[in-house]
């Protein structure tokens, strides 16, 4: 598939929308930011986790959004909405950050904006797979998702699902202690909290439909 017809551009181009239409009267105040607070810079904790972040959750938006085709699991389709509706919530308000603050919404060296040794419990935070941050599925990986439907999806999309949250918790943990926006902590804080209470109802879900874990990124 070609860049500009992938499932995860289109989504792009629809979060930044809703930020842009957010950067009308009281973008401030709406995207949570304090009034006279000062900009960010581009290579800062803020700006990197809201640009690295809302990709990342995009490509969750992208999986989740292949639910309702291919699985009739009712347990599964709600988790699925709530991660759906959730994500895309948090990265269209990640990408109006960006917008209010005159910053693109992607670009620069991938997860620059974290120190060295800020791996959670030693594990490796660079990015893998080609460029990929830690957690998110291949293209072969969600092309294999995308050919599968019953059970035998459902247990893919866990699987998939539960790693990638688990790779996004060091940018959310390292943001909600290190970013000096306090909006952009309280999110980050929020999304490490919510991603990890998801991750143990996911594997639950995983283990009671005959699944086992991916390894952790």
């Amino acid at each position: 598939m070609t860049a500009g017809r992938s499932p995860l551009r289109v989504l792009l181009l629809a979060v930044i929308a809703v930020g842009l239409v957010l950067i009308g009267g009281g973008a401030a105040v709406a995207l949570g930011i304090g009034r006279g607070e000062a900009t960010p810079e581009s290579g800062s904790v803020a700006a990197g986790f809201a640009r690295d972040m809302s990709q990342h959750h995009l490509q969750g938006v992208e999986m989740a959004n292949l639910v309702p085709e291919r699985s009739t699991d009712p347990e599964v389709r709600q988790l699925a909405f709530d991660i759906a509706e959730t994500q895309q919530n948090q990265a269209g308000r990640m990408q109006g950050w960006l917008a209010l603050w005159g910053l693109p919404p992607s670009g620069g060296d991938t997860m620059a904006w974290m120190g060295p040794g800020s791996g959670h419990a030693g594990h490796d935070v660079a990015p893998a797979h080609g460029g990929l941050m830690p957690g998110m599925a291949t293209e072969s990986e969600l092309a294999q998702l995308r050919s599968l439907s019953g059970t035998e999806f459902d247990v893919e999309f866990l699987r998939l699902m539960i790693r990638h949250h688990q790779g996004g918790f060091d940018m959310a943990q390292y943001a909600a202690e290190q970013a000096d926006v306090p909006a952009v902590a309280d999110l980050a804080g929020t999304i490490a909290e919510t991603q990890t209470a998801e991750v143990t109802t996911m594997e639950g879900m995983l283990a009671a439909r005959g699944g086992t874990p991916l390894p952790a990124p």
